[in-house]
């Protein structure tokens, strides 16, 4: 039987090919995808630059493409993967859906909702960090040097 971390690595793993797609995209490169009972329900990664839209972060992409499948704006059975530290953005909208966990990769020093110290997300949802977080910040530098890189 799967234990939880090897559950959470094998969709993190799921979450790391989207944040690829975004990569190749030349979006930041970040992913999503939204598990109830080891089904994943949706997938997503960055998609801000091609919308022109700064509100299309992975996770709310994911966020819309799996409350559209099941008929219902609430996830409290499901858990978000996502390859980066949710943004406040994100977080905030993690509380509206209820999520029952998130399960994030990399942290994000600069961005991130744990910087501001205050509970964003909704009191029944989890938090799990750092799983894949090399592969993912590694991902993450290698897009940011290729963009500095003339």
């Amino acid at each position: 039987m799967e234990d939880q971390l090897d559950h959470d690595i094998r969709f993190m793993k799921e979450a790391l090919k989207e944040a690829r797609k975004a990569f190749e995209m030349d979006e930041v490169p970040v992913g999503a995808v939204i598990v109830c009972q080891n089904t994943i329900l949706a997938r997503a990664h960055n998609y801000t630059e091609h919308l022109t839209d700064v509100t299309a972060h992975a996770e709310m992409q994911a966020f819309t493409s799996a409350t559209f499948g099941l008929g219902g704006k609430y996830l409290p059975e499901c858990t978000l993967y996502v390859t980066l530290e949710p943004c406040v953005m994100c977080a905030g909208a993690s509380f509206w859906t209820q999520i029952g966990r998130i399960v994030y990769g990399a942290r994000d020093e600069k961005r991130g909702f744990l910087k501001i110290g205050q509970p964003l997300l909704h009191p029944r949802t989890k938090l799990t960090g750092g799983i894949l977080e090399e592969e993912s910040a590694s991902l993450l530098k290698e897009f940011f040097k290729k963009k500095r890189t003339p």
